[in-house]
């Protein structure tokens, strides 16, 4: 734990479970320790599964964070000037086989656009048997609600990332092997949760887009994470970082394990780095 960082030009930071405590917040030794690396000439940049809603209550606390790589890769914001400067959506042509998956195992549904998070209202209320119960205040302040997800489908040529939360890990092994012959990048997160995104999207690939738009060759970027949704940014980048709080076979991927989650384990991959 005590290897000292090449110095980095991008840190990529995973949310939940990384930079995010156990209860959502964000340690105040983990925001001075990023501003010093702000102060270095660091970029820094979200790299999350959330949609842009989902954030801005985080761009308000963190504005010395420029960017956000969100929906799993599907999109680059820049929170400074406030605009998407890369996107690549899931194309409606795969809604009908997602749709007919998730009923089939009674999970719950998000479609994620840019603009919004949309979930069935239904689902809402029972956000714990789909083990996603620490969300339900978030999801009810941010999303829109539906009676029928299906219905709402037809109103999108395309969708920048879809979610099925299953109601056990069973399920979602079953989920994923009548999914996986589509032209897809699928991804396990939280406790029961399948991922979706447009074929080509990926945290570390737009990890590598957001590096070049800046000019940053891929050795000076470092990825910081710790679950199965983070593996590809861990394995591209030019440092790798994964948290304490890991499981193991994630940890085995890392240049470095920092402290975990609620012990302000970015904030030390950060110092480990500047000194």
């Amino acid at each position: 734990m005590n290897k000292r960082i090449p110095m980095c030009d991008l840190i990529a930071v995973d949310m939940d479970a990384t930079l995010l405590k156990s209860d959502k917040t964000v340690d105040p030794s983990t925001i001075s320790d990023i501003d010093k690396a702000v102060s270095k000439g660091v970029n820094l940049a979200y790299c999350t599964g959330r949609a842009l809603i989902e954030m801005k209550n985080y761009f308000e606390e963190l504005p010395q964070i420029r960017y956000a790589i969100c929906y799993s890769g599907a999109i680059i914001y820049d929170c400074l000037e406030e605009k998407t400067i890369y996107k690549n959506e899931v194309d409606s042509q795969y809604f009908e086989p997602i749709i007919a998956t998730a009923k089939k195992y009674d999970g719950m549904l998000t479609f994620l656009t840019e603009d919004e998070s949309i979930v069935s209202e239904d689902d809402l209320e029972h956000m714990e048997d789909f083990h996603m119960g620490v969300y339900k205040p978030m999801y009810i302040k941010v999303t829109r609600r539906v009676k029928d997800m299906e219905a709402e489908s037809t109103r999108h040529s395309s969708i920048t990332k879809i979610n099925i939360y299953f109601r056990s890990v069973e399920d979602r092994e079953k989920g994923y092997s009548e999914l996986k012959h589509l032209p897809l990048e699928f991804a396990y997160a939280e406790k029961t949760s399948l991922e979706m995104n447009a074929k080509g999207v990926t945290k570390g690939m737009a990890m590598l887009k957001l590096a070049e738009l800046l000019g940053i060759p891929a050795s000076k970027t470092m990825a910081i994470g710790d679950a199965d949704n983070d593996i590809d940014m861990l394995k591209r980048a030019g440092f790798s970082v994964v948290m304490d709080n890991a499981k193991q076979s994630i940890k085995e991927l890392a240049d470095m394990v920092t402290k975990d989650n609620d012990h302000n384990g970015v904030g030390y991959a950060i110092r480990s780095m500047i000194g």
